[in-house]
């Protein structure tokens, strides 16, 4: 026998199903601003739905969010009115910090100049609850630090991020320096190292980081190591908590390289995947495999593919594959990489065999060294390597 709900309560279900937008509006509101205060005061007030738009002009710096929260269907949104004259913030330690936000999207602005890092954004130390939902599009970050360890964007604790179509030129650490970091994207970014900036690493992927993207991006002279899988991290940093692994599950696809002392390390990480990139005039290595965390608890470097890419290379590049000690190069995966040298008929010596390599095939490249590089050669081993074959496979 059906249970009957009271008349009152079959009233209500009634005009949820008929008048849903009556029940639970989200009303979507657009506010301008014209200076840092505000910004903050309208950010504090910011409710799902709302998009704060910021008038040209110098924003200053130290500029900080704290657990402000959209939705993932009607995220907060806080952009640049006008593309073509973005707001600046710009000097002190560092220009913007989102503390513990949730669902909030930065769009349309500039960075630059500071000390410290450009951006940051955290779980404010609730490693158990990370931030979720934040994304970055559009943003420039550049002239960060200039030496030591400063970063371009610094995330900790985020999961569900993405990083879209930003550029970074200038800085101390990395250009993007991941904590404990999961289920994120980078795509369609740009990298460019300058002249008077330490630059350690293009991106870092750390402290526990785990099935992060970084996809369609162009590195120029990024870093010592252009990518980082892996790192050093103290203890008390990992997120949500200390496992085997700096890095794990860590995908780099159809990726631009140019220069570099080593365009890839895996460091302490597992099971991390490079493939259908395309790798131009390394300056030492082509990739480095090292054990960076000295303890016991953490597994050795091992379980990376390396496949489909195409290198070229000449005699900067001596050693292809640098091995640290206690790592699993064993454990490495080489398979279908096209490799050229641009001086020479040399192959190059890997850990493991490669499975179906492909060797000495000029890909005749146009502006190798720009991002409107282009492969001219038709021979049709070279159509399924490098970036120009890479296409977005959704999961």
């Amino acid at each position: 026998m059906q249970t009957q709900l009271p008349k009152t309560m079959r009233r209500l279900a009634l005009a949820n199903t008929l008048f849903p937008m009556l029940v639970s509006p989200i009303l979507a509101t657009e506010i301008t601003v014209n200076n840092a205060k505000e910004l903050r005061e309208e950010a504090h007030r910011a409710k799902p739905g709302t998009t704060i738009q910021l008038a040209p002009g110098n924003y200053g710096n130290g500029v900080r969010f704290e657990r402000i929260a959209g939705t993932e269907e009607h995220p907060i949104v806080i952009t640049g009115a006008d593309e073509e004259n973005p707001p600046v913030f710009e000097g002190g330690n560092q220009g913007m910090h989102f503390v513990d936000c949730n669902y909030v999207t930065l769009r349309h602005v500039q960075v630059t100049g500071c000390k410290a890092n450009g951006i940051n954004a955290d779980d404010g130390g609730s490693y158990d609850s990370p931030s979720v939902g934040m994304v970055f599009e559009n943003v420039t970050v550049e002239n960060i630090g200039p030496q030591g360890n400063f970063d371009g964007l610094k995330i900790s604790g985020l999961k569900h991020f993405t990083v879209r179509n930003c550029r970074f030129s200038g800085w101390g650490g990395g250009a993007i320096d991941m904590v404990g970091c999961r289920e994120g994207l980078i795509e369609g970014c740009e990298f460019v190292g300058k002249e008077g900036f330490s630059q350690t690493t293009g991106i870092q992927a750390k402290g526990g980081t785990e099935n992060v993207r970084i996809r369609t991006s162009y590195f120029h002279d990024a870093g010592l190591r252009s990518i980082n899988l892996g790192g050093s991290t103290g203890l008390a940093y990992f997120r949500p908590k200390v496992q085997d692994f700096e890095a794990r599950g860590i995908v780099v696809e159809g990726n631009h390289f140019v220069g570099s002392v080593s365009p890839f390390a895996f460091a302490t990480s597992r099971d991390c995947v490079v493939r259908q990139n395309m790798i131009v005039f390394p300056k030492k290595w082509v990739l480095r495999i090292l054990q960076e965390q000295p303890l016991d608890q953490f597994k050795p470097c091992q379980g990376g593919v390396f496949e489909a890419n195409l290198i070229v290379f000449d005699n900067r590049v001596q050693s292809f594959v640098n091995i640290g000690p206690d790592t699993l190069p064993e454990t490495f995966t080489f398979r279908k990489n096209a490799w050229f040298s641009a001086d020479s008929d040399r192959r190059p010596t890997l850990p493991t065999d490669e499975l179906e390599g492909i060797y000495q095939v000029d890909p005749k490249l146009e502006n190798a060294e720009t991002p409107e590089m282009k492969m001219l050669s038709k021979d049709p081993r070279l159509q399924s390597v490098g970036a120009q074959a890479f296409r977005v496979k959704e999961f």
